[in-house]
Order: C-alpha cells, then sequence, then structure tokens
C-alpha cells in the first residue's frame, strides 16, 4: 500500500512538474502565434513586452496573457496611440494549444482585460482611427472568418480599472468614460443564450464645448437575452443607477447591416421627488438618505428607431414634479413649491429635430419665488432660443437651504424679469437684429469675498435695462476696502458674452470719489512657506481677452502704491489683453502728470510703452517718492524747484505690474526750474563743493537747466548740458546706470582770478586787461556710486601750467619796457645838441658850458630813472 501511495504520488508530482514547465517549451509557439495573428487581422503597429503560458492557473484550461499591449496607428492618425492595455489574458481548453491551423480556429473561453486606455477618433474629414482592421478581397461569411483565427465560445469576461475616450470632430462630440469596470458571464455559442452583466462607470459627456454630463456615476446590472443569429439583445431584467437616481429598461436592440435597431423604454420605479435629487453628482447632494422631501418626481421615456449615420431613433422623454419641497435637517431652510414639467423629444429621427420644451421650472425659498421657462430647438445645428425668467433671490440663502460649498461668500437680492429669443449664429456673429431680449436686472446689497482681493466687494445696486440688442448698465454703486466706484454705460453683445466665445463689448462712464488700487490687488501670502510656494507658480496679471470696451474714467484721488493722484481724468480702451490709455491727466506733486500708451499682456512677459509729461512738477517731492525719476536723475532729489519733462519709455513689467527698470528704454527731455540746491544731503554735491572751494553750489547764480536724456538696458546717458556759477561755465555730461553707478565728466571755464594768490599777484603785476581776463578750463571726472562718490581733477597742473603762462607774458613786457627806455634816451641826447647850436652865437664859452650842464644833467635823468624803474620792478617780483 505505501509503495501504492509513494507510486501515485510521484505520478501527481511529476504530473504538476511537467505543467510547471511545459509552458517554457510551448512559449515561442505561443509567442508566434499571437505575432501572427495581429499581422493577419490588423493594420496597425502592435508591441507587447511579453506572452506568457500557465498550464496551472486555470486548470485544466490554459492561461495565456500578454503583457502591455501598444497599438499605434498607421496613416491618417500616424504615431497616434489607439490603444494600451497593462494586459490581456485568455484561457482556453489544453488541446486547442496543439491544435494546427488547419484543424479549424482556436476556441477561447473568456477573456480578462485590465488597465486598458482607448481612445476613439473621428477626423474633420471622417476617418476613423479604429478602423485598423485588415479587408479581405472578398467579404468573408461567418464560418470562413473563424477559420484560421479564433472561435469565441465566452463563458466569462471582464474589463478592469479603464477608459474609454472618444472624440469626433465632425459633430464637435467628446465622451469620457473612466473608472470602467465591467463584467460578463454566459455562452456566445449558443443560438441562444443569456448573458449576466454588471457595469460601474463614470460618464462626461460634451457636445460642442457644452457640457452635459460630468463626471456622472453610471451602474447597470443587467440579464440580457442574446439571440446571436440575428444579433437581437434583449433585456429580460435590469437596475441601472444615473447617479442615485434608479431606472428600469425593457426592450431590445438589434444590430443590422444598416445600423441598430432600439426599442426601449423605462422609467423610475418609484415617485418620491428623492429620486430628482439623485439626478445631482453625488458631490453636490451629499446625504441624500437623511433629506426629507414632500411630492412626486417621475422620469420616463420611450426610443424606437434605427440608429445610423443619418438618422437617430425617435424618443420621448418626460420629466414632471407638481407641488414639491425638500429639505436638509441640517439646514435652516428648505426648497419649496417646486414645479417641473419638462419633455425632450424628437419625433421625426432627424438630429436637428430634437428639441426641450421646459414648460415650467418654478420654486421658492422663503418668501422669494422664481419662475422660468424655455424652449430649445434645433440641438445640433443652429440652436434656437426661447426662454423666460422672472423672480426674486436672496443669494445668501442658497447656502441655506441647499448644501452647496461656496469658497467666497456670497449675499444680495437678485430681481430679474427677463424674455429672450435668438439662435447661435446670431449670437456668434454679432447679428443683433435677430436677438430679442426686453426686461430688467437688478442686483442689490451683493456683498461677495474671493482671495482675488484684499476685502469684500460691497455692490451697492446694479441696474442692467435689456433691450433687443443693448444692455443698459443704468446705475451702480459699489465699494470695497477705501474705494468706491459709481458707473453707467451700454454693453453690446451680451449674449454672444454669455452664451459663446464672443469678446464682452461696450462703453462705461467710471467715476469714483477714492479709488485705492492696492483694493484691487491679490492678497499677500502671510507664511513663507505660502510665498514660496506662490512665488514659484506666480504669473503675471493677464488683461482678460473677453474684454473690448472703453471706459471714460473720473476720479478725485486715485491711491497707487505711495503715490497720491488728485483730479485723474482720461479714457481707456481695453481690447484683445491690451490697454491704451489715451488723454490721461492727474494732478500730482503740486504739478500735472500727463499720460498716453499701451500695456499689453498679449505675451507671457508683460509690456508697456508710454508718453509721461509732468508740468511744474514740484523737485524733491517727485524725486522722493517716484523711483523712475530717481533712477534717470538722482541728483536731482537734492533740488528745490519745480520740475517739466517729457518721457518716452518702453519696457516689461513683473508680477505686480510695475516697470522692470533694467528692461526700460527710451529718452527724455527735463528742465529744472530750481530755487534752492541743499548740499549738505548730497555725498557728491558735497565733495564737489569742497574740491572746488571757490565755487559756492549752494548759491549758484543760474539755476535753471535744460538737459537731454536718453536711457536703454539700465544705462542713462545724459547729453551735456551748462551751469554757471558767477563768471565760471560749467558743461556736465556722461552716463550713469540705474543701478547708482556714475561716469561723468564736468568742465568749468575757470577764470585765473579764482586760482589762488600766486597766480593774482602776477596777474597784478602785468596790469594788462587781456591778462585780467583770462580762464583755464577744469576738468572733474566723477564715478562711483551717488552715496560713495570718486572725484579726480586737473586742477593742479592747470594752476601750474597757468603760473608759468603768466611768468613768459611778465617776462616779454619787461623786455618790451627796457627797449622803450633806451629809445627815450637817445632821443634825449638829440634834442639838447640841437638846443646848444642854436644859442653858440650869443656867448660861446657860457652857452657851451650851460648846454654840457644840460646834456650832462639830462643823461642822468633818463638813465636815473630807467634804473630805478627797473629796481623797482626788480623789488617786486621778487
Amino acid at each position: 500500500m505505501k509503495k501504492a501511495l509513494k507510486i501515485l504520488g510521484g505520478i501527481i508530482i511529476t504530473l504538476f512538474l511537467i505543467l510547471l514547465i511545459a509552458p517554457f517549451a510551448f512559449q515561442s509557439q505561443i509567442k508566434d502565434l499571437v505575432k501572427n495573428y495581429i499581422n493577419d487581422n490588423l493594420n496597425a503597429k502592435v508591441e507587447f513586452t511579453d506572452v506568457d503560458l500557465s498550464l496551472i492557473q486555470n486548470f485544466p484550461k490554459a492561461h495565456v496573457s500578454v503583457d502591455n499591449l501598444v497599438i499605434t496607428n498607421n496613416a491618417p492618425f500616424k504615431d497616434e496611440t489607439f490603444a494600451t492595455v497593462k494586459s490581456i489574458s485568455f484561457s482556453m481548453p489544453l488541446p486547442e494549444l496543439f491544435k494546427n491551423t488547419s484543424e479549424g480556429p482556436m476556441v477561447i473561453n473568456s477573456i480578462h482585460v485590465n488597465e486598458a486606455m482607448v481612445t476613439l477618433k473621428t477626423d474633420k474629414l471622417g476617418n476613423n482611427n479604429y478602423d485598423i482592421t485588415k479587408e479581405s478581397p472578398e467579404t468573408p461569411t461567418t464560418e470562413d472568418s473563424t477559420e484560421n483565427g479564433f472561435a469565441f465560445e465566452i463563458e466569462d469576461y471582464s474589463i478592469s480599472n479603464s477608459a474609454i475616450t472618444y472624440l469626433d470632430e465632425t459633430s464637435k462630440m467628446e465622451v469620457y468614460i473612466t473608472e470602467l469596470n465591467h463584467s460578463g458571464k454566459g455562452v456566445f455559442s449558443a443560438e441562444t443564450s443569456e448573458l449576466d452583466t454588471e457595469t460601474e462607470t463614470n460618464v462626461s459627456f460634451s457636445m460642442d464645448s457644452t457640457n452635459h454630463l460630468t463626471n456622472n456615476h453610471f451602474k447597470l446590472d443587467a440579464l440580457l437575452a442574446l439571440d446571436l443569429e440575428n444579433s437581437k439583445y434583449t433585456f429580460k431584467e435590469n437596475k441601472a443607477l444615473i447617479n442615485q437616481l434608479p431606472l428600469e429598461f425593457d426592450g431590445y436592440v438589434q444590430l443590422m447591416d444598416e445600423g441598430q435597431d432600439i426599442d426601449l423604454t423605462f422609467q423610475n420605479p418609484g415617485s418620491s421627488f428623492k429620486d430628482f435629487l439623485a439626478l445631482i453628482p453625488e458631490t453636490y447632494s451629499k446625504d441624500l438618505d437623511k433629506v426629507e422631501t414632500n411630492g412626486d418626481f417621475k422620469i420616463s421615456g420611450a426610443v424606437k428607431g434605427l440608429l445610423s449615420e443619418e438618422t437617430i431613433p425617435t424618443f420621448d422623454i418626460a420629466i414632471t414634479s407638481n407641488n414639491a419641497a425638500f429639505k436638509y435637517p441640517d439646514l435652516p431652510k428648505g426648497i419649496n413649491d417646486i414645479t417641473i414639467n419638462t419633455i425632450i423629444k424628437n419625433e421625426t429621427g432627424e438630429k436637428d429635430d430634437t428639441y426641450v420644451d421646459i414648460k415650467t421650472l418654478n420654486f421658492a425659498i422663503d418668501q422669494d419665488k422664481f419662475k422660468s421657462s424655455a424652449t430649445i430647438r434645433n440641438l445640433t445645428s443652429n440652436m434656437q432660443v426661447q426662454a423666460f425668467v422672472d423672480g426674486v433671490l436672496n443669494l445668501s440663502n442658497l447656502t441655506k437651504a441647499y448644501p452647496i460649498s461656496l469658497e467666497n461668500e456670497l449675499s444680495g437680492i437678485l430681481k430679474g424679469n427677463i424674455n429672450t429669443s435668438f439662435d447661435m449664429d446670431a449670437v456668434e456673429n454679432n447679428r443683433y437684429e435677430r436677438i430679442k431680449t426686453s426686461g430688467n436686472l437688478t442686483l442689490t446689497d451683493l456683498i461677495y469675498s474671493s482671495e482675488g482681493f484684499q476685502n469684500p466687494i460691497q455692490i451697492e445696486t446694479a441696474s442692467l435695462d435689456f433691450n433687443p440688442s443693448i444692455v443698459n448698465v443704468t446705475n451702480f454703486k459699489a465699494r470695497t476696502g477705501q474705494s468706491d466706484l459709481q458707473m453707467n454705460g451700454s454693453l453690446k453683445n451680451f449674449m454672444g458674452f454669455i452664451f459663446g466665445k464672443n469678446k464682452l463689448q461696450g462703453n462705461f462712464n467710471l467715476n469714483s470719489n477714492n479709488l485705492v488700487v492696492n483694493d484691487f490687488m491679490t492678497s499677500e501670502v502671510e507664511n513663507s512657506e505660502d510665498t514660496s510656494a506662490n512665488n514659484a507658480e506666480s504669473s503675471p496679471t493677464k488683461i482678460p481677452d473677453f474684454l473690448d470696451c472703453t471706459i471714460q474714467a473720473k476720479a478725485n484721488t486715485v491711491v497707487y502704491d505711495n503715490l497720491e493722484l488728485k483730479n485723474l481724468n482720461g479714457t481707456l480702451s481695453i481690447k484683445d489683453q491690451e490697454a491704451n490709455l489715451q488723454n490721461m491727466t492727474a494732478n500730482i506733486f503740486d504739478g500735472t502728470l500727463a499720460l498716453m500708451g499701451t500695456v499689453s499682456t498679449k505675451n507671457d512677459t508683460p509690456t508697456f510703452n508710454m508718453n509721461l509729461g509732468a508740468e511744474d512738477f514740484d523737485i524733491s517731492k517727485s524725486f522722493k517718492d517716484l523711483e523712475l525719476l530717481q533712477a534717470l536723475a538722482p541728483i536731482a532729489k537734492f533740488l528745490e524747484g519745480q520740475l517739466n519733462t517729457t518721457i518716452s519709455l518702453n519696457g516689461n513689467l513683473d508680477e505686480q505690474m510695475t516697470p522692470s527698470l533694467n528692461s526700460i528704454s527710451g529718452s527724455a527731455f527735463a528742465e529744472l526750474l530750481t530755487r534752492e540746491i541743499n548740499t549738505s544731503n548730497s555725498p557728491l554735491l558735497n565733495q564737489l563743493d569742497n574740491t572746488f572751494n571757490f565755487i559756492d553750489f549752494d548759491a549758484l547764480s543760474d539755476k535753471d537747466l535744460k538737459t537731454d536724456l536718453v536711457f536703454d538696458n539700465g544705462q542713462v546717458n545724459v547729453k551735456p548740458f551748462k551751469l554757471a556759477y558767477k563768471d565760471i561755465d560749467i558743461e556736465i555730461s556722461g552716463s550713469h546706470g540705474f543701478d547708482q553707478n556714475m561716469n561723468y565728466k564736468a568742465v568749468l571755464d575757470v577764470p585765473a582770478k579764482y586760482l589762488g594768490s600766486e597766480v593774482n599777484r602776477l596777474i597784478g603785476k602785468i596790469n594788462d586787461n587781456e591778462v585780467n581776463n583770462i580762464s583755464i578750463p577744469v576738468t572733474a571726472n566723477i564715478t562711483g556710486a551717488i552715496s560713495n562718490p570718486a572725484i579726480s581733477t586737473d586742477l593742479n597742473a592747470s594752476v601750474s601750467k597757468l603760473t608759468q603762462q603768466l611768468i613768459e607774458i611778465q617776462k616779454e613786457k619787461l623786455l618790451n619796457e627796457g627797449a622803450g627806455a633806451i629809445k627815450d634816451l637817445l632821443s634825449g641826447i638829440g634834442q639838447a645838441q640841437e638846443s646848444a647850436h642854436q644859442e653858440s652865437a650869443t656867448d660861446s664859452t657860457e652857452t657851451t658850458t650851460n648846454n654840457s650842464n644840460t646834456v650832462q644833467q639830462g643823461i642822468k635823468n633818463v638813465l636815473g630813472g630807467l634804473l630805478n624803474k627797473q629796481k623797482k620792478e626788480s623789488d617786486s617780483i621778487k
């Protein structure tokens, strides 16, 4: 017995080892089989990482799995991924592995797909990316189609954790099926059989950019009768859930050559109004089982006809509710007097003939009643809308009656009575004659809070009157923080903005007594971690691309940063993410500011191009508070007086929409009308004052100056301009950076009399008008920073050169004076001799003696005078 058990055990172990090892022997055969099938049947690029075979996992059946399957389309969807599947597995009878292709198709009993991502696409030309099966030369019969492939005798199948996307560019339809889990059990080989299925998924559906379903949850447990010979599938026992709304189906779907023949009816099995709330996505309905409801709710429908490329089935869906109400137990208010009467219908099978008729949609919260009705036709082409709204709505009651989560506080009273009729073609193409809207809308005491604003926005009143093509804003008053706004004007194409993608066009008059720009800026992040995260993800403020409007603005006071502007007046035009300022004026710094230019946020980095004019600015105030003026002329902040300037500049704006100094370029003309210069607070002027002790910079005789500036890439080039101190002319030129580093040259035309006692003694000895008016150029090179300047001059060298020049002039003058004295001596001798000849006849002896004495005295006088003069001059030089 023991020996028999050992033999039996050995056989079992041997068989187990054979089953375990055998797949390795057939691995290559299985891979070849899969590759051959793909190549024979698919017109696409298919890749997979591995094919595994197990004889144990589903024993006595073989288990084959393909891992990481990727299917990529050929033209016209070349290189686009059609499907990815993490794993797909098959089970089949073990003998099927050894079947020769000539023996018939290989039988498959089960298929399991895990994590499949499939994208179905139809392009504008009608090409389908899922048409990837190869066409045979002749249309095969059903029997022939499986001759060399697979025969499916399915007992069970499943699709888990998968997603399907359908994109149709021709109809602008998008369907997203996510978190798909579907399974079925049955036998497909019999002519008639049953299939028991379970399906659960989330569905989103949009058409022409309008969302009809957004991640709605669907669940369906259905028992289907299968008539495989006639391709007819009949719903026998089923239960569906749309969100939490239960539905029951009856009828069938039959596949035909021209399409699908559908005959279905459905309804919710109960009639409680709670079924209506179940239609709302669970995220918003919340705790549905605890809601108290009254009244009925019924949804029923029938779908019958052919679904093909040209037609759709006719259908008639009715949604009704009468005198219903509901209240959430944790909320103070309920919604009452709910009446719904809606029909969704198509009577012809033509897509364009589908229409929605909302005959009644009424409700009340407390004493506020809301009534509405609408008819929508031509859903798939040029949609036509007729609608009516009349009622009062206290916005603060929304969160008190329904568990909706609002990120920000909202309150106020909305009153409206509006009739409208339009078609989408008219809306999208601004054909105002086909847009008929009348009525009025009033909003009072609205309080709205948002992280985008420093303070809540309080709208005291906003009144809109609707005319056929224009909406008049007759009254708008609002406050936020310290700012107040009053506005009126008109809007064009309001319906195009609300229902389409058109721009909001309008003209407005805006008035404000006090406008603080920071009230409209994003609030600062308080902690450092949030600040870092905010900076990492921060992006510049964008001008909305939907705005196309002109605003005539007036404000008594505008506060921007540390600046306060008075009597602002001008025009602001906004279009294509660009703001254009025209004739904008304001009073600031005791003068007048004029602005013209543009700000654009079209690109990632906002830009500006501005012309500024300043008239009678107080110099010290303006240069103290305006960073731009400090950068252009930093020394001017130490002046007292008035400034007139015109500045043309362009550059980039940062995240706070302020100019980035290192990016700006342009030019400026400045006129400074100064009354006083304060050198004590200026290291530069103080050092210049010490360097040139013969100039008192506080007492410049001509303090008014004009100069031209050119700036680019953070560098300011100053064209030469002139100053004067008494009889000293000063010319200044050079450049400085916005980083306050300087490279300037000042050339002073200095009269010699300011250059020391030695120079002045030399000038006095020469005593010549030309010498008295002599001057020399003195150059001062100014470098370093405004706060720590470095000044070098050639003053000493210039004084030494002038001294040598004066000495040479004096020598030349002495030589000229000596030659003149000798000439006078010779002239005196000649005159004495002539006198002696004339007197010789009277008394020769006496005359001779006298003449001799006269000549001797004349020579003595001349020589004595010359020598004495030379001596004095020599002493003077010493």
